[in-house]
């Protein structure tokens, strides 16, 4: 039996994760529970669970990472406020079920270097899907990571028909149910860029061999290719429950944790390249990972402030990514990665961010 914390347990991640564990009793048991706010949820679900350790906000949380014997620790916090608990877990010694990727992105070097080997189990489904497939050779075998898109709701539009789409069409994303923030992103390929950011952290593979394809269907999650011309892909039907479950249990698999593909009549799946002009999120973030040091911490925190400023009516979609470039031109990075570089790198770049929309918003 494996004894869990879930870290943003009222959020989507968390709320999944809890049902992954009550269908199996047997498995796991929760020893404690944080979340950001909704005390009241957080109640209800430690005594479900018998929980006796809940806390409310991250510096408590980190308390109870630190306090409580568990075997893993599942972050599902939103936002690289989530790093102080990721760094927290890692020198804990817990294996840590990673869904809150800006925490490692944001974090770089500085998660990689405390993070002991397979210590970190991905949950997003793309690097779960390439973790899994990983399996199948041998790192030095490996040709390229090829991460699967669904293009979001604008997909195979031209950047010029971008212009003027609302918040509501950015929020209607075609496969996946998300929050506000991350359901943006994904329109904008935001979040795929730093899907490439975390698989270069996580798998050490080049960010010259990490592609992007467009698969609208969300079936095959990503795919690696080997250097024998062999690609083994992960497929899936569009169920956080499997990855979740995979990071609960890895390197063990748990029975019907999701249902299976059903093969029983005619499938087409498609693949498609990513249109670079329209969505440059991708190859920015990959210039950002490059550059390492603090500019990814400012390529998340501006793209956060220019999400909330799109939203708020302040700019247009395409600004979104543009105002990410604009800061990130003008930020000087910090030569030492600390917690303290990267807060700081954090907070200036949302106030240039800001800056920058007033100026965008006063066209």
């Amino acid at each position: 039996m494996r004894r869990v914390v879930i870290l943003g347990s009222t959020g989507s991640v968390g709320e999944q994760a809890l049902d992954v564990i009550r269908r199996n009793p047997s498995r796991f048991q929760v020893v404690g529970l944080a979340a950001g706010r909704r005390a009241d949820r957080v109640r209800q679900q430690a005594d479900e669970f018998n929980v006796e350790h809940t806390a409310l906000g991250v510096d408590e949380a980190v308390k109870l990472i630190r306090e409580v014997p568990a075997d893993v620790v599942l972050n599902g916090i939103t936002g690289s406020i989530g790093l102080a608990a990721t760094i927290a877990a890692l020198e804990a010694g817990r294996t840590l079920a990673l869904a809150n990727k800006e925490s490692l992105i944001v974090g770089g070097d500085l998660v990689t270097r405390i993070a002991g080997p397979g210590q970190i189990v991905p949950v997003d489904s793309e690097h779960s899907a390439i973790a899994q497939a990983l399996r199948s050779g041998r790192v030095d075998e490996v040709r390229r990571l090829v991460l699967t898109a669904s293009g979001g709701p604008f997909r195979g539009r031209s950047r010029a028909s971008l212009r003027d789409v609302t918040p509501a069409q950015a929020l209607a994303h075609p496969t996946w149910k998300m929050g506000r923030v991350v359901t943006t992103n994904s329109a904008t390929l935001v979040n795929k860029g730093l899907e490439v950011i975390e698989a270069h952290l996580l798998f050490g593979v080049s960010y010259s061999d990490i592609e992007v394809v467009v698969h609208p269907q969300s079936i095959v999650h990503s795919m690696v290719e080997f250097v024998d011309g062999s690609t083994i892909a992960q497929a899936s039907l569009p169920d956080m429950r499997l990855p979740i479950a995979l990071g609960l249990t890895w390197p063990e698999r748990l029975a019907n944790a999701s249902a299976p593909l059903d093969w029983s009549g005619a499938k087409s799946w498609d693949f498609e390249p990513l249109d670079s002009e329209a969505f440059p999120a991708v190859d920015l973030a990959k210039e950002v990972g490059r550059a390492r040091r603090t500019y990814p911490a400012v390529y998340n925190a501006a793209n956060e402030e220019a999400v909330e400023a799109f939203h708020a009516g302040r700019i247009g979609f395409l600004d979104i990514v543009d105002t990410v470039r604009a800061v990130l031109e003008a930020h000087a990075a910090s030569e030492q990665l600390t917690l303290e570089s990267l807060a700081e790198a954090e907070r200036w770049s949302r106030e240039r961010a800001q800056r920058v929309i007033s100026a965008r918003g006063a066209r």
